[in-house]
């Protein structure tokens, strides 16, 4: 099998060509076996099969909740709404407790479901790729829900380094 030639590009312009790609964001939750509630902000979140329900993201190897996630049995996809940005901030950002304020419920599996998200997937952790300096996640929907008004909430975007909220066209 061939293999692929070197890049022709360096990791900035590789960075700038993926900002523009338009991606939802979404905030991954989970709970470690001491009760340690984890979330971190991903764009990574794709869809992979109707049957059976699996969905993807991604997670840098050198994130410090890395151990968690490959750990833990569940997890949640929450699919945030423009009007949680701060939300996004937050779990980008915030060291600590990041869920100290944030209003969530536990879902069937314990994993918490963050109050207001446009939709929900509570997920087994199925299976697990490393490439490059990323770790892949697979997940088996187990679960799922949308927000009743979901319809009408635009979405949380980010692209080209910016965040955005969505209008039909």
């Amino acid at each position: 099998m061939k293999r692929a030639s070197p890049p022709n590009f360096d990791q900035l312009a590789f960075k700038k060509a993926l900002g523009q790609f338009a991606t939802g964001v979404t905030v991954i939750t989970t709970r470690t076996d001491s009760g340690q509630l984890i979330g971190i902000t991903a764009s990574s979140f794709n869809s992979v099969s109707l049957a059976p329900p699996l969905v993807l993201w991604s997670l840098a190897t050198r994130s410090a909740s890395m151990s968690a996630f490959q750990a833990n049995s569940h997890y949640v996809v929450n699919v945030l709404a423009a009007s949680q940005l701060d939300l996004c901030k937050r779990f980008a950002t915030v060291k600590g407790d990041r869920f100290e304020g944030v209003s969530h419920a536990a879902g069937d599996s314990g994993m918490p479901v963050l109050d207001g998200a446009l939709a929900w997937f509570e997920c087994h952790n199925r299976s697990r790729y490393e490439e490059g300096d990323h770790v892949i996640f697979v997940g088996e929907v187990e679960r799922c829900g949308i927000r009743e008004d979901a319809a009408e909430i635009a979405p949380l975007v980010f692209q080209n380094g910016q965040f955005h909220g969505l209008k039909p066209l």
